[in-house]
């Protein structure tokens, strides 16, 4: 099975189907910071062209560090990041922030640390409760009319929410947990399939515990001569033409490793036996 390499979020944003989440560049110290450059730095040059950052991510930080690596940003790079949260010092650690003004004023914050004047994908980290949805979706539908954002996504919603927010505009992506050993939300991603948007599956990999909780898949990875991380990946590459997976890592090693995926051809039959 060849699936496809490439996918037009919103219908003309083309990327490179595997991209690369960010989320775990988040540095302590000084040799921390160069080698989460060095990941970064190293995504690209091994064809990367969707990046997914957030500011719940080192709340700023993330967004902050990609910029010092990649600043000016190649052409056809895709950073993408997520706003809707904000930090607290109770609780979880942070809360839902999703009135219109905060989102305009976190979307501006995220353009400043990322030096950008328009974010290509902005991603509601999540629905706010306690606000209206045509509310949220409407300030973000505001801020792309003004053109601070090229495309909106959504992140954690259910196949009802999903349609609630398209009823307000256009979703270009939503970005949901999902991997082979978790299909909790197949029916979010099938509504995205029919509608062609972008799904991109956090811990697309079941966080590299693949092979270790499924002989299966260890036993097509020893066929393929792979890993049981590429085989995952292969697997949601193969599963639907909508799935963009965003496998993170803070080590190149691991980055080289998933990356490699799109090269590992699953057949017919191991794609069959793996979905069993």
């Amino acid at each position: 099975m060849t699936a496809p390499t490439t996918f037009r979020i919103g219908g003309d944003l083309e990327v490179r189907r595997l991209g690369f989440g960010a989320m775990h560049l988040r540095p302590e110290t000084a040799e921390d910071r160069a080698a989460c450059v060095a990941v970064a730095r190293r995504a690209v040059e091994l064809g990367v062209t969707l990046i997914d950052t957030a500011h719940m991510y080192g709340w700023g930080g993330n967004e902050d560090l990609l910029a010092e690596a990649l600043h000016p940003y190649p052409e056809g790079l895709v950073l993408a990041t997520k706003v809707g949260i904000r930090r607290t010092t109770s609780g979880e650690g942070w809360r839902h922030a999703g009135e219109p003004a905060d989102l305009r004023a976190q979307v501006d914050e995220a353009l400043l640390r990322l030096r950008l004047d328009r974010v290509e994908l902005l991603q509601l980290h999540r629905l706010d409760p306690g606000v209206p949805v045509p509310d949220q979706l409407g300030a973000l539908r505001d801020l792309r009319d003004e053109g601070k954002i090229g495309r909106i996504g959504l992140s954690e919603v259910t196949t009802a929410e999903l349609a609630e927010a398209r009823a307000v505009v256009d979703i270009a992506s939503v970005q949901n947990r999902y991997n082979l050993l978790d299909r909790e939300h197949e029916p979010v991603l099938q509504a995205c399939q029919d509608a062609g948007i972008a799904f991109l599956p956090w811990r697309p990999s079941a966080a590299g515990q693949s092979g270790a909780r499924s002989s299966a898949i260890a036993q097509v990875a020893k066929e393929l001569d792979a890993t049981p991380t590429q085989v995952a990946l292969a697997w949601l590459l193969a599963h639907s033409p909508v799935i963009v997976p965003i496998p993170g890592t803070s080590s190149v090693a691991h980055l080289e490793e998933n990356l490699g995926a799109d090269a590992v051809h699953l057949t017919q039959d191991q794609y069959e036996r793996l979905t069993r």
